[in-house]
């Protein structure tokens, strides 16, 4: 097949239905931001945003034009690389707020642990397609096991808990649809749950635990840490069945909502579009998800299934992570809300990730 035909037949075959709902979630994520950030003490914020989004469509399109496959080779590779970078960051990274999490100079920052997930899920594609004979002896087995949960701590390190916690909800969502047997995932469980006095007593830093307490109780920090999970709360309530009105909501626009263009975005919209928006949100992120399952259970191979199941994993944990967070239901650790939020490093990541969900679909009917 040349060239010409092969662009003609994947244009034919492209997941509108896909890319449609990405660009529904986009669009509100536009309007919401700049709301947001009309009345913040933030310049070029919402400008940088748009940029983003301007290159993640592109790294999407890049993404799906290419046949996944390809990376099947280089799965193991992407995740190296990406680790590396992490723990380049230790060393050369650029100090914002007191966090040393990104690469960069001058205005140009991306963070390594948010590119992580993408070499995440392809190694875990790849370790499930190794295992599609079952011949993957044991050590094999432990070996990739140990890579993942070095991953993990390597972004613990840094400290990111957030993203970390995220990459070990992602590894255990794939790991529970796609595992054979289930006494290596119950056996990391265990371990892992033997691991919490020791992360709380050496690995968590003192304002981790702080919110993690206070979370527990806000009462017993209502200014400080408590401030933050409060303040969301009131605006959310507040917003009622209809929303105060667009560029209205007294929390956003007052500024008592911390961090409302990262961290606390559906705060805002809640507050201005009411429950009747937040349905509206969140139904585009259900349909998004079971979208991105379906092209999953119609994949052409196991390693195209597995691909798309932690895409799918990725957006339902930030999505889940997001909204307990700002509902006082999670403590606040700086899950970002996909394609909502602003965050480079955190929208293009998303947008690599669904290209790749748009590749498996687009190849179910190209070869």
């Amino acid at each position: 097949m040349n060239g010409a035909a092969l662009i003609r037949r994947i244009r034919n075959h492209f997941d509108w239905p896909l890319f449609l709902t990405i660009l529904g979630i986009a669009a509100i994520g536009i309007v919401n931001l700049y709301s947001a950030t009309r009345a913040a003490p933030v310049h070029g914020l919402f400008e940088a945003h748009i940029r983003f989004l301007v290159i993640g469509m592109i790294l999407f399109f890049a993404a799906s034009v290419l046949d996944y496959r390809i990376w099947l080779r280089f799965s193991w590779v992407v995740l190296f690389v990406g680790v590396t970078a992490v723990v380049g960051v230790h060393f050369v990274g650029v100090v914002v707020k007191g966090s040393r999490r990104w690469l960069g100079y001058g205005n140009l920052r991306l963070q390594p642990s948010e590119f992580v997930k993408i070499g995440v899920i392809l190694a875990l594609a790849r370790f499930v397609h190794d295992r599609e004979g079952d011949d993957l002896p044991l050590v094999g087995i432990a070996t990739r096991f140990g890579a993942f949960v070095l991953t993990i701590l390597m972004i613990a390190w840094q400290p990111d808990l957030g993203t970390a916690m995220l990459v070990a909800l992602i590894c255990l969502s794939v790991m529970l649809l796609a595992a054979r047997r289930i006494w290596p995932i119950a056996v990391g469980l265990g371990l892992a749950v033997a691991a919490i006095p020791f992360l709380w007593s050496y690995a968590l830093k003192d304002y981790q635990k702080k919110r993690i307490l206070t979370f527990m109780d806000p009462s017993t920090d209502p200014s400080g840490a408590g401030w933050h999970a409060r303040q969301s709360i009131f605006a959310i309530g507040s917003g009622r069945l209809g929303g105060k009105g667009y560029l209205h909501g007294t929390q956003n626009q007052l500024n008592f909502l911390p961090e409302h263009w990262t961290d606390f975005p559906f705060s805002v919209w809640a507050e201005e579009w009411g429950f009747a928006g937040s349905i509206v949100l969140l139904g585009l992120y259900l349909f998004l998800i079971l979208w991105i399952v379906n092209v999953a259970s119609q994949a052409r191979d196991r390693f195209g299934a597995t691909l798309c199941i932690g895409v799918a994993a990725m957006v339902f944990w930030h999505v889940f992570v997001n909204i307990a967070m700002v509902t006082g239901l999670a403590p606040v650790v700086g899950v970002t809300l996909p394609l909502i939020s602003s965050g480079g490093s955190s929208v293009l990541t998303l947008f690599i990730g669904l290209g790749l969900v748009a590749s498996v679909s687009i190849r179910r009917y190209v070869q």
